[in-house]
């Protein structure tokens, strides 16, 4: 490779770096990419295979208990989503011990979108920047798709912002998880693939298979899962109704609640990040609040932070922006 001219051996390099990243994300991150809208294909390729694999449902068909596995395992990974990589690792809206943390970032894991710090850091420099030209997810700025998928493709978008997370980076098992982060997925799909097994064998009568529960509880409820939780990026600075003046775009939607268990009350979220409950009113329905209040009730969750009542009548907008959504 010494004889190969600098050009070639500065691909030969990128090319073994992306393949790398495919199980260890901190390789190559000793320098800082451009920030350019530019897919890194190479490195996406297990992106486009999960999405690919959906179709596999032609192949294995579908059974009743296939099906319902995959709905729930929807559920509770978007629970894993909103209420511990969104409102606990990136808001800090309440407190956990250490062991269940990890237990809780586990799970989240299963959801595989990315690691813990990773996910934290991008959602903390969106606060910080949101709708504006830094905000890599905004489609304010950078149009639908963009906002929805493209960003985190990017080769800009693949580095875990570690200066937003060194309240995070001293647990190494945090950084652990951040770093191999396609491990908890891996066995994720292959404990899905053992039960499919399983069931096959000892209860025939179900009609579910090895790859009816690979497919439909891990391709298929992973790719929904996906795509409900980037709605929340692609959409809820777009549709809905502006309750309070927050200096960006962010709006709230019944629709977007529904798909993500309440993070559809975005513009809320906007104006007070750091509370455990998206929906302000009585009416706004939040699963996710709902689950971590009766986490708290059993003594896994501790001191749950509300939104002060002078927060909730501070910075009202007289006429709410058209709802669409």
């Amino acid at each position: 490779m010494t004889g190969l001219p600098p050009t070639k051996r500065r691909a030969l390099r990128g090319v073994a770096v992306a393949l790398v990243r495919w199980v260890d994300t901190h390789a190559g991150v000793d320098t800082e990419p451009p920030a350019e809208k530019r897919i890194d294909w190479l490195r996406v390729l297990p992106f486009a295979f999960l999405h690919a694999a959906c179709f596999a449902v032609l192949i294995v068909g579908w059974s009743p208990v296939a099906v319902g596995v995959a709905v729930a395992l929807y559920v509770v990974r978007m629970f894993a989503i909103t209420g511990i990589y969104h409102r606990y690792f990136s808001h800090r809206a309440f407190r956990l011990t250490r062991r269940w943390q990890f237990a809780f970032a586990v799970l989240g894991a299963t959801a595989v979108q990315r690691g813990p710090l990773w996910w934290a850091a991008h959602h903390r420099h969106h606060h910080r920047v949101s709708d504006q030209p830094d905000d890599v997810h905004s489609p304010v700025q950078h149009g639908f798709w963009w906002s929805h998928m493209g960003w985190l493709m990017s080769p800009h978008g693949f580095r875990t912002r570690i200066h937003e997370v060194q309240d995070l980076y001293r647990f190494p098992e945090l950084v652990f998880l951040d770093r191999f982060d396609t491990l908890v997925p891996a066995l994720f799909a292959a404990a899905l693939l053992g039960l499919g097994a399983l069931l096959d064998a000892v209860a025939p009568g179900l009609g579910t298979s090895a790859g009816q529960m690979l497919v439909w509880g891990f391709f298929v409820s992973t790719v929904f899962l996906f795509h409900g939780t980037c709605t929340i990026n692609s959409l809820a600075h777009v549709i809905g109704r502006r309750r309070y003046a927050t200096g960006d775009d962010s709006r709230n939607s019944a629709l977007l609640a529904v798909i993500t268990l309440g993070e559809g009350w975005h513009n809320n979220h906007h104006h007070y990040p750091g509370a455990a409950r998206q929906g302000f009113r009585w009416w706004e329905y939040d699963v996710t609040y709902y689950v971590l209040r009766a986490l708290a009730c059993v003594g896994v969750v501790h001191d749950l932070r509300g939104v002060p009542a002078h927060v909730l009548e501070s910075d009202l907008l007289d006429a709410q922006a058209p709802h669409v959504g």
